[in-house]
């Protein structure tokens, strides 16, 4: 199971680099850039939707699931890629949008040219409710009616995401089959795997009753992308998505089909499946469902602490079935970015090493993503020019509704649009960040700290700089088999400031310690007879049975 012991980094193609000069990322951009990965240490790309797509969902509204998105190359660029990483010892997996197409997907197409059409049951289609209206009272995740009027053939068509995002009839075997020979498409090719995308909504119950519950588009919304942040505790917004469940999402079918598409990944030799959820139902018995998933419980939090953290992977490490995993992330393409979700706003630059060191020593695999390892912050929107993110968009026209002012939504899409974690990678300090010619406008506009040390040249010649902080990291996870494959067990005071915990295999026992604050943590232990591998306090040595840990630590020593 080489996904244990991997470092995966997930790439935004649109904004990752630009190798044609236009202003968005490409796939010939991630193969000028693979040999920094290298260096970097990162075992597995993740890439994020480079399908052909409308882009209404930035590339979550796929088009054709067996081609690439001309903005960002040809197939052949795409092979090109892959060969490439696999010569370097990277693996690469992709995003797989199973719950829904693009509308403009041809498959879709057909599927409204009539209700005679073979493809008619492709989608979910039904008639207008008793009232002439909708067939009942669902509503899309991100507001409004889930319903989409089609006035040539008569009936609506279902949307869990956007209008133009229609879901897919997985309970037509045709559906299944199309879906499961894209997917071999990419593993022929050579793909490691995928990552399996909004699993949890593929089913819906097929009696189609109304929710009993009342629902609000405004507080769903800005639960969902707010939640994280302040305006709800993760409790409430758990509780805000229970009318979704067992109606629109979470039917137990999903399980079964998880077992079908497990089969079919399995006649591939040393293939992934890791499905967008931190439901451990999905991994089965550990061999029949998805090889693992995410635990996103750290993410949830406003901010990390050693009380968090120890809860949490006891919760993990107790739960996991035998044979299956989990990875741990702090940020992705949907979240903000772990400089500004977990920094205090005086001791940023700290906090993001302690999450470095959290993300690359504790069990299960790290799930980086771009910049994270520079220390990219999330980018408000100046304008409503500037928004990219549909949902941004969405969220606009119901304050409207709500009577909000544009000066309080753009307030507001500062902090939760999606596009303040989507912006293009500083590789340097020339305009555009090297990401983009200085005369070209980029998709996205460029964070301007680039020009102040946040970019990956001046950061790679600063062996002090977070970029090394990444790579001494990585590196020394790699080469320890105790921080790869150990098990995990706490030894710091239930009460400390500081986390403590021990990773250990038969061979070898390793001892990490992380401050979490701006203060000195006195820290009793038998130090005396270890052996230092790492220390942000540039200890080389320890001779003592008690050490005063520096503000913001991190301390790695191997017992002998």
């Amino acid at each position: 199971m080489w996904w244990k012991n991997a470092v995966v980094y997930q790439i935004y193609p649109r904004s990752f680099a630009d190798a044609n000069g236009d202003g968005i990322g490409d796939i010939p951009g991630i193969t000028s850039k693979l040999d920094y990965l290298k260096w970097l240490g990162v075992d597995v790309l993740w890439i994020s939707p480079h399908y052909p797509s409308p882009q209404v969902d930035v590339g979550y509204d796929v088009a054709d699931y067996t081609d690439v998105n001309p903005e960002y190359g040809s197939l052949d660029d795409f092979r090109t890629m892959l060969n490439e990483a696999h010569a370097r010892g990277i693996r690469v997996i992709l995003d797989m949008v199973l719950n829904h197409t693009s509308d403009l997907h041809r498959w879709f197409i057909d599927s409204k040219s009539s209700k005679d059409n073979p493809k008619r049951d492709w989608y979910v289609w039904k008639d207008p409710g008793k009232d002439g209206g909708t067939p009942n009272n669902w509503d899309s995740i991100f507001g409004g009616s889930a319903w989409e009027w089609d006035e040539a053939t008569g009936q609506y068509y279902y949307h869990y995401f956007l209008k133009e995002q229609p879901d897919l009839n997985w309970r037509n075997p045709e559906v299944e089959k199309a879906m499961f020979d894209s997917m071999r498409f990419w593993l022929d090719m050579g793909v490691d795997g995928f990552r399996l995308d909004a699993i949890g909504t593929i089913f819906e119950d097929t009696g189609y009753p109304d929710h009993k519950s009342p629902y609000n588009a405004y507080d769903a919304i800005k639960a969902f992308w707010l939640g994280k942040e302040g305006d709800f505790d993760p409790e409430e917004v758990s509780q805000r998505f229970q009318w979704h469940f067992g109606l629109q999402q979470d039917l137990p079918e999903i399980h079964d089909l998880m077992k079908r598409m497990r089969q079919m990944i399995d006649e591939y030799d040393d293939r992934l499946l890791v499905g967008e959820t931190s439901d451990l139902k999905y991994l089965g018995k550990g061999d029949n469902q998805l090889h693992a998933v995410f635990n996103f419980d750290l993410l949830a939090k406003n901010r990390l602490s050693p009380e968090i953290v120890r809860q949490n992977q006891q919760k993990w490490l107790v739960s996991v079935p035998h044979g299956a995993w989990f990875g741990n992330t702090l940020n992705n393409h949907d979240q903000s970015r772990t400089k500004t979700h977990y920094g205090d706003g005086v001791h940023d630059a700290e906090l993001a090493r302690v999450s470095a060191a959290l993300m690359l020593t504790l069990s299960g695999t790290p799930y980086l993503y771009y910049g994270e390892e520079i220390g990219m912050k999330d980018y408000a929107v100046q304008s409503f020019d500037e928004v990219r993110d549909m949902v941004a968009a969405v969220y606009r026209r119901l304050m409207r509704e709500d009577g909000r002012s544009d000066e309080q939504i753009l307030k507001d899409l500062a902090t939760f649009s999606r596009d303040r974690c989507r912006t293009p990678m500083q590789w340097d300090d020339a305009p555009n960040a090297g990401f983009s010619p200085a005369d070209v406008q980029t998709w996205l506009p460029v964070h301007d700290s680039y020009a102040q040390g946040v970019n990956v040249a001046q950061q790679k010649q600063d062996e002090t700089s977070l970029l090394h902080f990444f790579r001494t990291l990585i590196h020394l996870r790699k080469t320890t088999p105790a921080l790869l494959e150990g098990s995990y067990a706490q030894i710091d005071p239930e009460s400390s400031e500081y986390l403590a915990y021990l990773r250990q295999t038969d061979d070898q026992t390793c001892a990490v310690f992380i401050n979490f604050t701006p203060d000195a943590q006195p820290v009793a232990y038998r130090f005396n007879g270890t052996k230092v591998l790492f220390s942000s306090g540039n200890r080389s040595s320890i001779d003592s049975v008690t050490i005063d840990l520096q503000p913001f630590e991190v301390l790695i020593v191997e017992l002998l």
